[in-house]
């Protein structure tokens, strides 16, 4: 028995060795960087002095497998055809035109630093060794040029940015480290190759230590030194091309945040990553668990760009907003390391435990409400707002994007079924809210799928056109109501428009005056912020009540009650003051409101009117609740002007000051 076992461990460590002597002459032929190089063999030798038996052999070979499997050298090349680009986003996405020409001028950018020719300077006091150096590099195509010191190759620095120096070490005046400090100080993106005659363990120690890239021995071998620049080059021309500011694409959902970026991908013909950040709490499935853990794993920045096989593709981060934030960790702060420029080149997994660089990712994040991250990662992206869709471009994009793929995805041939546009009007008016299409494509696909089964009933026969009573019959009543357009001008009920994450809705004011003690009553789950413009409309109130023609003593032995309806969705923010305000005049002086007439507009306690956001939305949505006339604050007028004519052109807009101007337009008769 005994026999038997020594034979049998035997075996177990020749099949071992066998798989780390193939482990081993991978990691010799995969042509890694040499810290990743290093750390492979080092593990390597500790498998050698493992017992195969133990379970850390299993986890250390298959360490070494996963370090063999990451694109650590394998980037795709970028296609920079501009006209290529604008195509395949128009092709994708009706409207969002400010979205596409600021996508557009990034990879223009792009496209530039790509074909500026690469720079290099050859700095060596031999002149025979000069001119050799720089007819072996213009064979490369590069623009070389040359200076006999350190000091004539600074006056070359201030005539542009040079990618690459290759400088002997020893030189007078200034010698080679002297050179590499100055640079690594003024221009610390450029690359520096030491070439000396008197090489020591030192001095390569020393240039090394100080930001050169590589450090070689005269005599020259000049195919070594074309390939050792080929490699440093290709790392700055990848850094100038990549190099630019984190986008976050901003706006409610359904506006094609997500399909942008996938159609950025394609126009640069490169992979594309999808990573949802909504509920993200543990900052271990961002940077991974460290070995010694069981089941440790690498974290899903590292094990995306695995699956892809690149080291460049567009990483979008959906619903950065939404990270959470417990007990594990944050995950917030893992952001600023993998989206910061100045950090992601040496981000650091936990299971990896050696630097990735993810300094050639492209990075797209998207939020719905971008004040909610952190003030130091907000600081790091640059935002770029996707607008609600106007009622024309619903219906466009309802026509010719969403209806023909519904169509065949339902099992019909293109053009068997088609609405008019009367249809898509009320399909979109009656029966979808929301800033972007997510809606109308569910409702779209509701019709298709009721008129498939009267299809199978025989009851209808394509091709078939579906008209504006057709949608009715099929969906039934309308779902959402003209809110504002429906019922009496009441006293002390006012229309506002407020935004959200999901876009631009309107709230119904209420107000009343009972017996009571003098207080001021706020129901409907209003914030902290809603209440203070509640208390703030009724100082100002009472402060200028002769002005506004009210009983100086309104609110002795009174109540007065606010309340906003759907009182179970909690409200807040500073853009119902203007609103309030006007119904507690209302209120106050018995004059109706026009309901008719929405406001918004942030209310200060001396009367003025300040500007808010989420205009072009507002107005959307008062179009869409049937509103004639929008009220807003004066200092909102340019953003307006800017605006395209659908948005500007939807209803009456009248732009204010003060609570006397707004009066004008709201209290009376409508009409008036």
């Amino acid at each position: 028995m005994a026999l038997f076992r020594r034979s049998n461990d035997t075996a177990d460590d020749g099949r071992a060795e066998g798989a780390t002597a193939k482990l081993r002459a991978r990691v010799e032929g995969a042509g890694l960087p040499q810290h990743v190089h290093g750390a492979a063999l080092s593990a390597l030798d500790q498998l050698d002095k493992t017992d195969p038996a133990a379970a850390e052999y299993g986890i250390g070979l298959n360490y070494v497998e996963f370090l063999l499997s990451l694109p650590w050298n394998a980037g795709s090349e970028d296609n920079f055809d501009l006209a290529r680009a604008e195509e395949i986003m128009n092709r994708e996405h009706y409207g969002l035109a400010r979205v596409k020409e600021r996508m557009l001028e990034y990879l223009a950018s792009g496209i530039v630093s790509s074909k500026r020719p690469l720079r290099v300077l050859v700095v060596d006091d031999e002149k025979i060794a000069r001119e050799n150096t720089v007819y072996a590099l213009q064979k490369e195509g590069w623009r070389v040029e040359a200076a006999s010191d350190g000091q004539e190759a600074k006056t070359l620095f201030s005539s542009g940015p040079v990618d690459l120096v290759i400088t002997d070490l020893k030189m007078q005046k200034v010698d080679g480290i002297q050179l590499l400090e100055w640079i690594k100080q003024g221009s610390p993106r450029t690359k520096l190759i030491l070439v000396t005659g008197y090489a020591t363990v030192d001095t390569a120690v020393d240039a090394l230590r100080k930001g050169a890239a590589h450090y070689l021995p005269k005599p020259l071998n000049l195919d070594t030194l074309r390939r050792t620049a080929r490699e440093a080059l290709a790392d700055a021309h990848h850094e100038r091309v990549a190099r630019g500011p984190i986008l976050c694409f901003t706006g409610p959902p359904g506006t094609g945040k997500t399909s942008i970026g996938r159609a950025v991908a394609e126009a640069l013909e490169r992979r594309f990553i999808r990573l949802s950040m909504a509920g993200l709490r543990d900052e271990a499935e961002l940077r991974g668990h460290r070995r010694t853990y069981v089941g440790a794993m690498a974290g899903r920045i590292i094990t995306e760009i695995r699956r892809v096989g690149v080291n460049n593709p567009v990483f979008m981060l959906d619903e950065i907003d939404k990270i959470g934030q417990d007990f594990r960790g944050d995950p917030a702060s893992v952001m600023l390391e993998i989206l910061d420029p100045e950090q992601n080149r040496a981000f650091l997994d936990y299971y990896l435990d050696i630097p990735f660089d993810l300094s050639r990712v492209m990075f797209i994040t998207t939020a719905n409400m971008p004040e909610n991250l952190p003030a130091p990662l907000l600081d790091r992206m640059e935002m770029i707002p996707f607008p609600s869709y106007t009622l024309g471009e619903k219906r466009r994009i309802g026509q010719e994007y969403i209806l023909p793929r519904a169509v065949e995805r339902h099992g019909h041939a293109a053009g068997e079924i088609v609405f008019t546009d009367a249809a898509m009007d009320a399909l979109i008016r009656d029966h979808t809210r929301g800033a972007g299409v997510r809606s109308l494509e569910r409702e779209i696909g509701s019709v298709l799928r009721k008129i498939n089964r009267r299809f199978l009933q025989e009851k209808v026969r394509v091709p078939l056109t579906v008209e504006a009573p057709d949608v009715a019959e099929l969906l039934g009543p309308p779902a959402f109501a003209r809110e504002a357009a429906e019922g009496p001008d009441l006293p002390g009920v006012t229309t506002g428009l407020v935004w959200s994450e999901t876009g631009g809705h309107i709230i119904f004011i209420e107000t009343a005056r009972m017996r009571g003690t003098g207080q001021l009553i706020m129901t409907g789950s209003l914030g902290e912020v809603l209440q203070e413009s509640a208390r703030t409309a009724l100082s100002h109130l009472r402060s200028n009540a002769a002005h506004y023609g009210v009983d100086e003593g309104f609110l002795e032995g009174s109540d007065i009650h606010v309340h906003i309806p759907a009182g179970a969705i909690p409200k807040d923010g500073p853009s119902a003051g203007l609103t309030i305000a006007m119904a507690l005049l209302s209120l106050l002086t018995g004059r109706p409101a026009r309901r008719d007439a929405a406001l918004t507009g942030e209310f200060t306690l001396s009367g003025r009117v300040l500007p808010v956001g989420g205009i072009r939305e507002k107005i959307l949505a008062a179009q869409q609740a049937g509103a004639r006339v929008a009220v807003f604050p004066r200092g909102n007028e340019a953003h307006v002007a800017r605006m395209d004519p659908e948005v500007r052109n939807a209803l009456e807009l009248v732009f204010v000051d003060s609570l006397d101007e707004a009066a004008e337009v709201v209290l009376g008769a409508r009409g008036e």
